[in-house]
């Protein structure tokens, strides 16, 4: 089943008056249970393509379906990670994490249930009362993350969560995203500025060019899984690196 598809979008804006391209005829699909990249250059238009599949912004052209169907409101099909976690300093841990689960309605008791058994998995048991100010960086994002889970979607939008931390903890995140993501099974559309990080995470990867961005490369990555940090100096590993380091250069 495709879970999002995008055929010939297109988006500009206003600056200074002026028309600023900001997106050229991109075509994209993930299907369920994938995971995949998109990567680029800054600015060249990711965000703003995270925007229109949310929902959020409307392209100028171009067809936009999620769920495989015209028409379906993006919030039943996608949850939505920006790069910052968005953690309410007030709440705690466990009240942010439930926070997209009562703002439609759920009942707090079950929710709170359904989370602190989760708690283990996402690296956060034992800090379901603690506030966000008292989270590293690795913690804040896992609870930003699990947050985004419990919202249920068929369909992840992850718009560079693991940018803001170290190598060694960004290193570790990785392992950890794909451990989530194997045992949720929710298709994932994951933006990055870091080659390895995408080949290492996904099943495809789209490379988009500077603004005005549109699709360069569409590069399916099969390598085995599970995968292991071993895998970044391996020959097929490194091929792949080579083919979109390459696409990047592309004017």
């Amino acid at each position: 089943m495709v879970e999002i598809f995008l055929e010939g979008v297109a988006k500009s804006f206003l600056l200074n008056g002026t028309s600023l391209p900001v997106l050229d005829n991109v075509s994209l699909q993930v299907l369920e249970g994938e995971f995949v990249s998109l990567i680029g250059p800054s600015g060249c238009g990711k965000s703003t393509l995270f925007n229109i599949i949310c929902g959020l912004t409307a392209p100028d052209r171009g067809r936009v379906l999620l769920g495989d169907q015209y028409g379906v409101p993006a919030g039943e099909v996608v949850a939505y990670m920006p790069q910052k976690d968005l953690l309410l300093p007030w709440r705690t841990v466990l009240d942010n994490v439930i926070l997209a689960r009562r703002a439609v309605g759920r009942d707090r008791i079950a929710v709170q249930h359904e989370a602190r058994e989760l708690m283990p998995l996402f690296g956060l048991a034992g800090f379901e009362n603690c506030y966000p100010a008292e989270l590293s960086g690795g913690m804040r994002q896992r609870a930003a993350l699990m947050r985004t889970v419990l919202a249920r979607r068929r369909v992840l939008l992850l718009d560079e969560p693991l940018g803001a931390l170290d190598a060694i903890t960004r290193t570790r995140m990785q392992q950890w995203l794909l451990k989530v993501w194997n045992n949720f099974k929710q298709a994932v559309l994951f933006v990055t500025h870091d080659i390895d990080e995408a080949i290492f995470l996904s099943d495809r990867v789209y490379v988009l060019t500077p603004r005005p961005a549109r699709v360069c490369m569409h590069l399916p990555v099969r390598l085995p899984r599970p995968r292991r940090a071993e895998l970044f100096t391996a020959p097929d590993f490194l091929a792949l690196k080579r083919k979109i380091m390459c696409a990047l250069q592309v004017k």
